[in-house]
């Protein structure tokens, strides 16, 4: 009998909105969402942790029709959904500087496929990708979202959710962040390699007799190499404090419209 009267509409829409907000958190989120987790296994961890998180939900707010119930689905839905891609913007600073390093390496050819995101990259970006994941790790970035979704509980209401001017802004800005902090953390293999370039050139126009194809591009390789184990500590520097940022830029999703 307690169960039944547990059981009310207002609890059951509550722990659907929030089954929902997780939803969206392991579709998007860095580690949460990784391809090598089966669909089954996320819907059953999302289920987990909205049991757990079903204890600190505030009182639905809403009206409970089907019209709003709908929208309060895809307002929860979304909330997650931007939380995600706030991660994973700031994650693909270092898919973008792999690519550009393997480009100018002539390793933009060898494409594997990236277990976090499915998705053909090149090696370098690859290699740089898990990395950062490992970074994010290390960063407790995986429970600090999880304490966030606890805080959101208490700052967005169920369904209550909305894109604002302040979301639209920072996602401009951390797309733009992303390029240019990929490009500085690329710049020193890019330089060092037009560098080359110039010498190449010179020997080629001094001794004729140069090969550029067997002697130059290994040559080129190696020195692209070796820049990038002396400066590989420097560029997860540089990607943990662009994490750190994005993480305390999480409460931008509370402000209100």
């Amino acid at each position: 009998m307690e169960v039944v009267e547990f059981l009310t509409p207002a609890n059951v829409v509550g722990f659907i909105l929030l089954f929902f907000r997780f939803a969206g958190l392991f579709i998007m989120v860095p580690l949460f969402s990784h391809t090598s987790i089966p669909m089954t296994i996320k819907t059953a961890i999302a289920f987990v942790f909205s049991v757990l998180y079903f204890s600190v939900m505030p009182p639905l707010e809403m009206q409970i029709t089907t019209t709003m119930l709908v929208f309060a689905i895809l307002s929860e839905f979304l909330l997650g959904f931007t939380i995600g891609l706030m991660l994973q913007i700031t994650m693909n600073i270092m898919t973008f500087a792999g690519t550009q390093i393997s480009f100018i390496m002539g390793f933009s050819m060898a494409s594997v496929i990236d277990p976090q995101s499915g998705v053909s990259m090149p090696v370098i970006s690859n290699i740089l990708a898990l990395l950062s994941l490992m970074v994010f790790l290390a960063l407790n970035g995986h429970h600090v979202v999880l304490l966030f979704i606890s805080d959101s509980l208490q700052e967005v209401p169920l369904g209550g959710f909305v894109l604002n001017e302040a979301i639209f802004a920072y996602l401009q800005t951390a797309t733009v962040n992303m390029f240019v902090v990929g490009f500085m953390i690329a710049f020193p293999i890019i330089a060092l390699s037009l560098l080359a370039d110039i010498i190449f050139g010179m020997l080629m126009k001094t001794m004729p007799q140069f090969n550029l194809l067997v002697i130059g591009f290994p040559i080129k390789i190696m020195v692209a190499f070796v820049v990038v184990i002396a400066t590989l500590a420097t560029f997860m520097s540089i990607f943990s404090a662009e994490m750190f940022k994005t993480l305390n830029a999480l409460p931008v999703l509370f402000s209100t419209p």
